[in-house]
């Protein structure tokens, strides 16, 4: 990078760090670091939803999938369809139950439920699988930096984990959820302005698509990802897609955490109603940047043969390395590291309100009893080490051959099914217990771990939310115990907020009727 690009880039992370500063030295106890003291207005929380699952994986690895990935192409947009749908069941079943807990973490609901062993169980799954889906994140961001930089991939992990993570433990959720809105308009205005520059270096006769009609179909109804391992026909990314987006934004501490920081249920089926909407306009920007990959690199074949000998993850850092002008790499780097803090921030943040509420604390009960202001100093430190943590699994899976994109959704669809399951019986069916709960969970784990090591090539990874959801509802209800005391179905809070349903509805068919106007345009 240049001067001009380095001055962008620098005034960009300035800014950041200098927002989670101020921010953090209001931070006064651990209810206003968590959880901002369920005062932040619901549009900012949907923004912030927005933003924290579109990362730099999407950046990244979308336009890699599109443009150069073997079995890729706009197919990904199938994904997409699941969100308004997931949000249906979020808003009417897992939200009022979880404000009528009220606690820093979900998990104290299992608690309240079904004991501390299941929360405990659950808890740790999180800390595990979130860990590791946020060094993907920082991976994938280190791969634009490397190459941009002309620095080894490990040295640029190191160095872009420490600013994120420097910056997260700081600030606390409130300074996330600001940074986050930042960070969206960033990440967006990146996307664009890739967009243009890419179509300005498309020769006039070199727009012709026809030679991809294969990468352009948006629909894969030929197969079905059971017996042929197909991830990405339409069914497994419908039905996978609904039961993966179920769990991570209604049962993943990352999300829901974001969730708690309004004021109340109504609030929080607002923000989720908006992430739903906005979500398919901004993923239709970054996959129209990999459509545009395609034209570019049949017009320019030096630069098409240079990534073919490359991961496809180094597609786009290749492009922004010797294609993007001077001012604009700045710019998109930038986005880079916005789409990434954006992940890591809410992350590191969620690690740490889960591991001190419901792994500490059951641990040491005394650690209850500290003054406000050590309390915050412990979720700080808590929040650092598994930062560091992130950076370590980063380092590791550095130099793989899948997609980033495919890999951080692998790890989730090993373990989203089942948490979202044992969420579910416990609110939906007063007769199942804590023992019940443990061995769904146990088994829908393992049974979709075994998938992903003996039968990867047959069944996708898509099919394991459903699956692993499956498995655990069938082993949880049929060995929960017939003569448990009866529990009956709590009271709700307050009426279903049945506008946000409908709207959600509606936009599930609008993204439809989208897709498929868009692939009878190709």
């Amino acid at each position: 990078m240049r001067p001009l690009d380095w001055a962008i880039l620098s005034l960009y992370i300035a800014l950041i760090l200098g927002m989670g500063f101020l921010i953090g030295r209001r931070q006064r106890d651990q209810r206003e670091y968590y959880v901002a003291g369920s005062t932040v207005p619901w549009w900012q929380v949907g923004l912030s939803l927005v933003a924290n699952q579109v990362s730099a994986i999407s950046l990244i690895g979308a336009p890699a999938f599109i443009a150069v990935k073997n079995g890729g192409g706009l197919k990904w947009l199938q994904y997409e369809m699941a969100v308004p749908l997931a949000m249906i069941p979020i808003i009417g079943v897992l939200v009022p139950a979880y404000w009528r807990h009220r606690g820093f973490t979900i998990y104290g609901y299992l608690e309240d439920r079904f004991g501390p062993v299941v929360r405990r169980a659950v808890s740790v799954i999180f800390l595990v699988s979130r860990s590791m889906g946020t060094g993907v994140a920082l991976l994938a961001t280190s791969y634009v930096t490397a190459v941009c930089l002309d620095m080894s991939l490990p040295l640029t992990i190191v160095l872009v984990g420490a600013v994120s993570v420097l910056y997260t433990i700081w600030g606390g959720i409130r300074a996330d959820i600001y940074s986050d809105i930042v960070q969206l308009a960033v990440l967006w205005l990146a996307a664009i302005a890739c967009g243009v520059i890419i179509a300005i270096q498309i020769p006039e006769g070199g727009w012709d698509l026809s030679s991809w009609h294969e990468r352009l179909a948006v629909f894969e109804l030929g197969t079905n990802g059971v017996t042929d391992g197909a991830n990405f026909s339409f069914w497994p990314m419908l039905f996978g897609g609904l039961f993966l987006y179920l769990s991570y934004y209604g049962c993943d501490q990352t999300q829901a955490q974001r969730l708690l920081c309004t004021a109340g249920p109504r609030e929080s089926a607002k923000a989720l109603a908006l992430n739903g909407v906005l979500r398919f306009p901004l993923v239709l920007t970054y996959c129209a940047v990999g459509v545009l990959m395609l034209p570019f690199m049949a017009a320019h074949p030096a630069f098409g043969g240079m990534v073919a000998a490359l991961p496809p993850d180094y597609l786009m850092p290749t492009f922004f390395l010797h294609h993007v002008p001077t001012g604009f790499l700045g710019l998109i780097v930038a986005g880079v590291f916005a789409a990434s803090m954006s992940s890591i921030d809410s992350a590191v943040n969620s690690l740490s309100a889960a591991a001190w509420n419901d792994i500490l604390l059951a641990a040491r009960p005394s650690l209850n009893e500290l003054c406000d202001a050590v309390k915050v100093r412990w979720s700080r430190g808590i929040a650092a080490f598994w930062g560091g943590m992130a950076i370590l699994f980063a380092l590791w899976l550095g130099g793989g051959h899948d997609t980033v994109i495919e890999l951080v959704n692998k790890i989730g669809s090993a373990f989203y099914g089942p948490v979202a399951a044992v969420f579910l019986i416990g609110i939906l069916a007063p007769r199942s217990t804590a023992h019940g709960a443990l061995a769904g969970l146990a088994a829908g784990v393992g049974a979709n771990i075994y998938l992903w090591l003996f039968h990867a090539d047959r069944v996708g990874w898509m099919w394991w939310n459903l699956i692993g959801f499956a498995v655990c509802a069938a082993v949880g209800m049929l060995l929960s115990s017939r003569v448990a005391a009866e529990k009956t179905r709590p009271e709700r809070a307050e009426p279903r907020p049945w506008r946000m349903v409908w709207l959600l509805a509606g936009w599930f068919a609008v993204v439809v009727v989208a897709g498929v106007l868009i692939e009878w345009v190709w």
